[in-house]
């Protein structure tokens, strides 16, 4: 069980890291046209699928990578 709960915060740390650069990669490279013109449904799909990618690379990732202790 604390194999499962360690798994759940690494997982979730990742994902939401990915998310939040995801969409400041996304919002920087849109608004060099103008701020007004970011589609933000786009943009909140863009990331979505990065985080589920992210989420989907950790569960090949988590045993390979070094713990933090």
């Amino acid at each position: 069980m604390e194999k499962i709960k360690q798994f759940h915060a690494y997982a979730t740390e990742r994902a939401l890291k990915t998310f939040a650069q995801t969409m400041l990669g996304v919002i920087t490279a849109s608004a060099a046209l103008s701020i007004i013109d970011i589609d933000f449904a786009q943009t909140l799909g863009v990331a979505a699928l990065a985080t589920l990618m992210s989420l989907l690379t950790s569960v090949l990732q988590y045993d390979r990578e070094p713990k933090s202790v």
